[in-house]
């Protein structure tokens, strides 16, 4: 994702300008990584809140959407009425898998470990039998919508609870249709495009504040650079969203230019 991120174009056509300017970018070197997942999700946490403390806004790489928890530890801790926005193929509600109890597969099963969090997923395709019941039990605070009802969604019931808030946004590269995203390690097919995505993450920054994000699960296949590339890009537009909200003139130049 780093080394598709320098052939992003800064110019973006929907700003019509080169965000990055307005708020800039530096990357930390990678740690190394301490075992086990549980040392890397506190050694994380400690990193993200070591950033947040200096006024910045973290995006956190990972590999597994395990990061997630220790990513968001400090968001939980420290910002009031925090919502998070998860984009996945797969719900992650499970208690443990394979004997990991911070598994990928529980990344967001164990954000609610702590009571106050509240989850918007979207484009959700894959739910084993055993995370239904927590589910059911959390309607209050897992909004879920179903990537078989895409035709039926409307944004504004998506962002409801996102309204006035500050929105941390995770995203798991499977949620992205497998026809857009094969370079990931759980594909799921029927997901979302990246105009689904766009109008989606546009419209939270605009009813609310995205205040930090991760992006993850993508694994990266010899000769398929669109993968590493489209992970970047994504990653570019979520910090100009952050920090400069919605476009008031959605994809358009001034009325005052013309092209030559």
């Amino acid at each position: 994702m780093l080394d598709a991120s320098h052939e992003v174009e800064l110019f973006d056509e929907e700003f019509w300008m080169e965000p990055v300017h307005h708020y800039g970018v530096a990357t930390l070197e990678p740690p190394v990584i301490e075992k086990p997942v549980e040392k890397a999700l506190d050694q994380l946490a400690a990193i993200t809140g070591e950033i947040l403390a200096q006024d910045r806004f973290p995006m956190v790489f990972g590999g597994e959407h395990s990061i997630t928890p220790g990513a968001i530890r400090p968001f939980l801790e420290t910002v009031p009425d925090l919502v998070i926005l998860h984009f996945d193929a797969h719900a992650d509600l499970r208690d443990g898998y394979e004997g990991e109890r911070f598994s990928h597969a529980s990344a967001i099963r164990r954000v609610l470990d702590d009571p106050s969090a509240e989850v918007v997923s979207v484009g959700i395709r894959n739910i084993s039998q055993s995370e239904i019941p927590f589910l059911e039990e959390n309607r209050h605070r897992i909004h879920m919508h179903w990537a078989k009802d895409k035709a039926l969604w409307t944004l504004d019931k998506i962002v409801e609870p996102l309204r006035d808030r500050p929105i941390y946004l995770t995203f798991d590269l499977d949620g992205f249709d497998g026809s857009v995203m094969p370079a990931t390690g759980t594909p799921e097919p029927g997901g979302l495009f990246w105009d689904d995505v766009m109008a989606i993450i546009r419209k939270a920054a605009e009813v609310g504040e995205i205040v930090g994000a991760d992006i993850n699960e993508l694994s990266p296949r010899p000769g398929l650079h669109g993968c590493d590339f489209l992970a970047a890009k994504l990653a570019y537009k979520i910090l100009s969203y952050a920090h400069l909200g919605a476009p008031q003139n959605k994809g358009s130049r001034p009325a005052n230019q013309s092209i030559h």
